[in-house]
């Protein structure tokens, strides 16, 4: 019995050993999905902790400390979510593959417990009466919605102010935008307030916070992630998608998200074209022996471009270390100023589409577009032209313009795809910005090459390529992001490739002005 009883507090202590080094050496700071599972795993943390330890650092830096501003609105009910989801493991019952990874949600998803106001004081308090499709597979998923974050007003610029929320800081300078519209996402991923987070895309909006905030952003092929209870801007640009500090991580929340819905027709695309797991794609020699054209086009020649320039150049030596076969090319009639000018098509579709997005909302303070514009409750440095110019419209969708845009953008599509066949590439690459993220001072981010997913439905991941040289403002320096694009329903490969760049690199570092709190 004596030695039964020894054994026994041996094994004991043993485990209690090896659970409280399991806890020391986790940190909440830059850990990722499986972080969070290896620290639930061994006890190093519970889930209420781990919400819990996330809860303070949005205290002490989203409205203090930086102010970020990055945070709209908390759940109160997160740390009944934790407690259900370690109650839940406990009982050793299967759990979901983001079981307590904490997330933001841009604020223009649906959510059946939150507001949803797309950033915008006209639209304080609204409250859908259900969550968007993709929210209740994250929820189903087992991932605790931390609250929603601050954007851009309606998803229509790229500089992340709202009349809602205000201003938007950039972690890595507190003098620079976090590009946008997804800003809000963006700057809490990246300064450690939630593990991950969404946001939506129609021109730049996932990839330009991504570049900005040294992320990655995933805007997917169009059709494979619904769209339904997403508060809409253009049903030909817009898509949505996961920001996250970690390609791994982004392709977890992929995953997770795709999938057919009824409520969005055009998810039906997606049938056959979407792998059993994107998981499997997070090959370290990805890039080997890949053939990846860099898009000279989509360079900048000024002076304010050399900063970007630099960092793209430097990548490309990493892409071929890594084994990629590099082909330079132009294509003129793929230059995103002219695809900005020549082919979008927000203008047509927005009041149209917005109008019966809120005529579906009980509760919603204004019910139109021109309601909205007749209470002033907006942005009106950054918005009142453009939201004046869609309501102009009596319908938008048949303005002879708008018909011969999308002919266009059927052009632009064949154009790129030609590209692809001709010099047999597995990706095209180019900086998502060809200028540093925009001063606090500007209304618009200037230089943006997102345009080319958009307008034609091809999908692009944007990656951490490196940094700007540091400033005072900015100690380490203010990120560059590189977009890599790829054919349609490529996006098993693209994370192939992005996972391997990534590996090569190792360029991410978490911003300075959001150090780890002290442990308790």
């Amino acid at each position: 019995m004596v030695k039964k009883f020894a054994v026994g507090m041996i094994g004991e202590t043993a485990v209690l050993i090896a659970s409280e080094a399991a806890a020391q050496d986790f940190v909440i700071e830059e850990t990722t999905v499986a972080g969070i599972r290896q620290a639930l795993q061994t006890n190093a943390r519970t889930c209420r902790q781990i919400v819990q330890a996330y809860l303070d650092r949005i205290a002490a830096y989203d409205h203090k400390g930086p102010a970020f501003n990055s945070i709209l609105t908390l759940n109160p009910k997160a740390l009944a979510e934790a407690d259900r989801l370690d109650a839940e493991r406990a009982t050793g019952a299967p759990v979901g593959p983001l079981h307590c990874v904490p997330l933001v949600l841009k604020d223009n998803y649906n959510t059946a417990d939150l507001p949803t106001t797309g950033g915008s004081a006209s639209l304080a308090g609204m409250q859908p009466s259900a969550d968007a499709f993709v929210v209740a597979k994250l929820r189903k998923a087992g991932a605790i919605i931390l609250g929603k974050s601050n954007m851009h007003e309606f998803a229509l610029s790229g500089t992340t102010v709202s009349s809602l929320g205000g201003q938007t800081l950039n972690p890595y300078d507190l003098t620079r935008t976090p590009g946008g519209s997804s800003g809000g996402t963006g700057t809490a991923v990246a300064a450690n307030l939630a593990l991950a987070g969404t946001g939506s895309d129609t021109v730049n909006s996932i990839r330009s916070p991504a570049s900005a905030n040294a992320l990655v952003g995933i805007r997917p092929t169009k059709s494979l992630l619904s769209r339904a209870g997403i508060m809409p801007v253009s049903e030909t640009q817009d898509a949505i998608g996961p920001i996250t500090r970690t390609v791994a991580d982004a392709a977890r929340l992929l995953e997770v998200m795709a999938g057919y819905d009824q409520n969005d027709p055009s998810t039906a695309w997606s049938f056959g074209n979407t792998p059993t797991s994107y998981v499997q794609f997070l090959k370290p020699d990805g890039l080997r022996g890949a053939r990846i054209g860099l898009l000279k086009t989509l360079l900048g020649s000024g002076p304010e471009h050399q900063e970007v320039n630099s960092v793209i150049a430097a990548a490309m030596v990493a892409l071929k270390s890594a084994g990629a076969e590099l082909i330079e090319l132009d294509a003129p009639a793929l230059d995103a100023s002219k695809l900005n000018a020549d082919n979008d098509v927000q203008k047509y579709e927005f009041k149209t589409l917005l109008n019966a997005y809120l005529a579906a909302i009980p509760n919603a303070p204004a019910k139109s577009l021109a309601e909205i514009i007749a209470s002033g409750k907006f942005h009106k440095p950054s918005l009142e032209k453009f939201l004046s110019s869609a309501e102009s419209f009596a319908n938008g969708l048949e303005e002879p313009d708008y018909k011969e845009r999308l002919l266009r953008n059927q052009r632009t599509r064949q154009v790129l795809i030609s590209v692809f066949a001709e010099h047999k590439l597995d990706a095209l690459v180019y900086p998502l910005q060809k200028r540093l993220v925009v001063p606090l001072t500007e209304l618009n981010q200037a230089d943006r090459n997102g345009i080319l997913a958009s307008v034609t439905g091809f999908p692009a991941i944007t990656v951490p390529a490196g940094f700007s040289p540091p400033t005072a403002t900015a100690p380490l320096g203010v990120p560059v992001g590189m977009d890599i694009l790829g054919k349609p329903w490529s996006e098993g490969r693209l994370i192939e490739l992005a996972y391997s760049f990534e590996q090569e690199v190792h360029v991410r570092k978490p911003p300075s002005s959001a150090p780890a709190l002290l442990r308790q």
